[in-house]
């Protein structure tokens, strides 16, 4: 078997790697062998190599390696301490536990805020066309009630102006009182025309003939023997062949005409009138006697037809679409009834808009000779007598602070409260007390930040003028109140994860022994007292709360000590707290 032979190089690599296993013998040592034979061998063993000497890069890099690790290890070491420290160490720095019985009482929950104060009322009075003043009956800081003068200005223009307005207004009235057509006596209607509601009727058209039918008269002539013998007021004997109707009449005229007959004589006209029975109408041969003095009858020289004693043909004065008609042949009417109806609405705009120019023209005249138009306090005046004014110069501001309106915002969650006629607490930054009325409640929020709010009005009292106008003013209204119920400090209420991760609120109560209601906390919580201080956490159910009380509605009794918190210690940093996992 030829000899092993080993490179340089591996035995190098053996002496550097494993010197422990292969040993270097002195010379002296090494065991015996045959001539001509190779030194025995183990099998498994690597030739040893040669120790290799590092350079001076190498071991200035091996010595950063061991630096870098050892800081990593430190900060790794540091932080695993911070967070026992902050989160697993018991705290044994956490002072003393602070405590307090629960309480009966009295506890409200209100809402709060503020508002700006303005008079109820303020009025400014304007003149309403150029003119000069006569007279001021007013000065600045006088209180006046409504009504009470305040000064006069004298204008040409504005007289003018309502004199134009005037006359305008009662032409197109006299216009608009033309489209009805009415009976102007009492009778009967003949010869009527026919229209159909819609029609146009134009002005001036003749619609029908009216008639008093109810007298009848005669025109007969008597011989001027008779003058003196007939008068006004005789009575006469009237007859009516036809019907062989007589009856009584009266002579209503007497006219000295000439009328001259065939044979040459001269005769009078008298006019007789009678009642109609009914029976009789125009147009029908009729006669009538008188009596002289002796009592001898007095014949007229022939006889007469009879007529209406009253007849009027009716035409239209103004035309236009008609309404409505109670034109009928026969029918009977009334004095003053509507006969015919038309419509025009040119001319009821056309009225519209001069009433409108009439009550302003008369407004403007009122206002030159102004009136206080509420009661209050005049804040300024700047008229003097004999001046000149303009239109549109505002001259007097009265302003009613007797009574003021604050406007305060009531946000979403707390409008439900607020109520018309509720009184609602002010106060002002003197201290000042006031009682605010609500008088309007606003129907639609202004929205804004995540919620809305809404303007409510509050009317207050300010009898002694003690609240000016601008003045801010806070408010502050109950909101719910609960009497008679346990309560505890706001701080003893604790939110926590119990061990199966659920928030709760507890409050840690002192008992010697574990209630059954107490709750498991999660294992991460810290800060609070435990079973070994004899506290235990108590869910709770809470009702109001303020800033410095709130009402358990269960959970807790009247007399319960409740941990509140620790007391720290000033050399301490590490004060008593709650940390929820």
């Amino acid at each position: 078997m030829p000899d092993l032979k080993i490179p340089e190089a591996q035995e190098e690599l053996k002496t550097e790697q494993a010197p422990e296993q292969v040993p270097q013998q002195a010379p002296e040592q090494a065991p015996e062998q045959a001539p001509g034979q190779s030194p025995k061998q183990d099998p498994w063993e690597a030739p040893a190599p040669k120790k290799r000497v590092r350079t001076a890069a190498e071991k200035k890099k091996l010595v950063k390696r061991i630096i870098a690790g050892v800081v990593a290890a430190a900060v790794a070491a540091g932080i695993v301490f911070g967070m026992w420290f902050l989160v697993f160490r018991k705290d044994e720095s956490l002072g003393n536990i602070y405590a307090e019985p629960a309480y009966i009482g009295s506890i409200q929950s209100t809402v709060e805020g503020s508002g700006n104060a303005t008079a109820k009322e303020t009025a400014t009075v304007t003149i309403p066309a150029n003119g000069t003043v006569e007279q001021v009956l007013v000065a600045q800081g006088d209180v006046v009630s409504a009504g009470q003068p305040l000064f006069s200005v004298y204008s040409q223009a504005a007289q003018d102006a309502l004199a134009t307005a005037q006359q305008q207004m009662n032409s197109l009235s006299d216009k608009l009182a033309n489209l009805t057509l009415t009976a102007p006596f009492a009778g009967k209607l003949m010869e009527v025309a026919q229209f159909n509601p819609g029609d146009n009727v134009g002005e001036g058209v003749e619609v029908a003939t009216l008639v008093n039918d109810t007298k009848l008269k005669l025109s007969l002539y008597f011989s001027y023997a008779y003058e003196d013998q007939i008068w006004v007021g005789q009575t006469a004997q009237v007859s009516v062949p036809a019907v062989m109707y007589t009856g009584e009449g009266t002579v209503e005229e007497v006219h000295k005409v000439s009328f001259i007959t065939p044979e040459g004589g001269v005769y009078f006209e008298a006019v007789i009138a009678f009642q109609n029975p009914g029976t009789l109408t125009a147009e029908m041969e009729a006669s009538a006697s008188l009596t002289d003095g002796d009592g001898m009858p007095i014949f007229p020289y022939e006889q007469s037809k009879t007529e209406y004693y009253e007849s009027r043909k009716l035409a239209t004065k103004a035309g236009g679409p008609l309404v409505s008609s109670r034109l009928l042949n026969h029918a009977r009417v009334a004095a003053g009834e509507a006969l015919l109806v038309m419509s025009s609405e040119s001319l009821d705009e056309q009225l519209t808009a001069a009433q409108e120019r009439l009550n302003e023209a008369q407004t403007a005249v009122d206002a030159l000779n102004a009136a206080a138009p509420i009661d209050g306090t005049v804040l300024s005046c700047t008229l003097a007598e004999g001046g000149e004014v303009k239109a549109g110069d505002a001259v007097v501001t009265i302003q009613d602070t007797t009574t003021m309106v604050v406007t305060i915002q009531v946000d979403d969650r707390n409008i439900g409260f607020v109520k018309l006629g509720d009184m609602i607490a002010l106060s002002d930054y003197n201290g000042n007390s006031y009682m605010g009325l609500v008088t309007n409640v606003a129907m639609q929020g202004e929205v804004g930040q995540g919620m809305s709010t809404y303007p409510v009005t509050l009317e207050v009292d300010n009898f002694d003028g003690s609240l000016y106008a601008g003045a801010w003013l806070n408010y502050s209204f109950v909101t719910s109140q609960s009497d008679d119920c346990v309560l505890v400090a706001t701080t003893a209420v604790k939110s926590v994860l119990d061990a199966e991760g659920n928030k709760q609120a507890v409050v840690f109560v002192q008992r010697e022994e574990r209630p059954e209601e107490a709750v498991e906390l999660d294992p991460s919580i810290t800060g609070v007292p435990g079973e070994a201080d004899h506290y235990w956490p108590v869910p709770v159910v809470t009702g109001i709360s303020d800033a410095k009380q709130v009402e358990i509605i269960s959970g807790v009794q009247e007399g319960d000590m409740v941990f509140i918190n620790y007391t720290t210690d000033p050399n301490n940093g590490m004060g008593g707290g709650i940390m929820i996992g």
